[in-house]
């Protein structure tokens, strides 16, 4: 039953909306959705929805973690830094497209219970950290990819910073009710930088986004 809804919001909602990518593609295909969701609401795991995850966090509509996925440009040897793991479905697709993922978290609760997801389903090659995702990861740093999946008020400085360079940051950048999503790509002179599609997110709480 899972898999046949899987293969149909992959059709629709990741082939429908453009992703031509098969890499990515397939990542769809291979990902679990209705593991990353409550028991209550898994029916509704691959229809063209965002779901609750609880403390006021969503696992985002398929179509918006495949274009983001899409313009990270993944050909498998990257090292990738993914702000905000939220229910850890992302994490998941990342972890199909490139060498090694790292992920930071606010919320602890959901930072474990994401751990425990991605484990099970054999995800050694995924790191989790709690803790403030507009300050990045600087362990780890550079990263090749960077993407946040949270709306910011602004680039956070630590993320240009943590970035390699030929590497490329995908962020949401606006107010709480409305984004742009940026592309910034570092080069030997600086930075480029596109805006794209307006998309809402939750807010990325932390020194270098939003408050509590």
């Amino acid at each position: 039953m899972f898999e046949r809804w899987r293969e149909q919001m992959v059709k629709e909602l990741v082939i429908g909306a453009g992703i031509r990518d098969p890499r990515v593609i397939d990542a769809f295909r291979k990902v679990p959705r209705h593991l990353f969701v409550d028991p209550a609401i898994r029916s509704q795991a691959y229809s063209g929805k965002s779901l609750p995850i609880g403390y006021g966090q969503t696992i985002s509509h398929p179509t918006t973690v495949a274009i983001m996925t899409e313009m990270l440009e993944l050909q498998g040897d990257e090292k990738v830094l993914e702000v905000g793991t939220g229910s850890g479905y992302q994490t998941a697709i990342l972890a199909e497209l490139a060498d090694r993922v790292f992920s930071v978290e606010r919320i602890q609760a959901l930072a474990v219970k994401a751990r425990h997801i991605l484990e099970g389903l054999g995800y050694y090659r995924v790191a989790i950290t709690v803790g403030d995702g507009s300050l990045g990861w600087a362990a780890h740093a550079p990263y090749d990819r960077i993407l946040v999946t949270a709306g910011s008020p602004a680039v956070p400085p630590a993320l240009i910073q943590q970035l390699n360079r030929g590497g490329r940051l995908i962020i949401p950048v606006g107010d709480e009710n409305h984004q742009i999503l940026k592309v910034i790509e570092k080069t030997d002179s600086g930075f480029t930088e596109v805006e794209l599609e307006a998309f809402k997110f939750v807010p990325l709480i932390g020194r270098k986004g939003w408050q509590l």
